[in-house]
């Protein structure tokens, strides 16, 4: 077993002011990793992770209760990606500008989409897969880790 430690930092001096910021946690318990490098092409939606109840479930599935902590960075130097994280009968898009990450928490009980303006914060659901596509014209490679007990 191990432990994960993540720091976000930013870093930014304005007028003579620091606004930057250093956050660290850790997740304690880690057992398995997951990293991949993905080439996604524009004008296809690329999936690069799918989570399941059972790794025996589904091919190269992720086990939702054990996944801890998922990172996506758009590694492209100029492109951007939209990224679709997906849940069972709901998903939200963003977009991940050049270099950019997104992060996740826990894969079970993650999310609730809605189509309105006015928060219900209800039940949360479950992670079932997370997809990009490029924007531009260009191929771009998108790494995926997840951490999980």
């Amino acid at each position: 077993m191990a432990i994960l430690t993540v720091t976000h930092k930013e870093n930014l001096e304005l007028e003579g002011n620091q606004y930057g910021s250093s956050n660290t946690f850790t997740i304690q318990s880690i057992n398995e990793a997951f990293k991949r490098k993905v080439t996604c092409v524009n004008g296809h939606a690329t999936t690069i992770a799918v989570f399941a109840t059972e790794t025996r479930t589904s091919d190269g599935a992720i086990k939702k209760a054990d996944a801890k902590y998922i990172r996506i960075t758009n590694l492209d130097k100029t492109e951007a990606v939209e990224v679709a994280v997906i849940a069972s009968g709901t998903l939200y898009q963003i977009t991940l500008k050049a270099k950019q990450s997104h992060v996740l928490g826990a894969a079970s009980v993650l999310m609730l989409s809605e189509a309105d303006t006015s928060p219900s914060f209800g039940t949360m659901t479950d992670l079932e897969k997370i997809s990009v596509q490029p924007t531009g014209s260009a191929v771009v490679y998108i790494e995926l880790f997840v951490a999980s007990s």
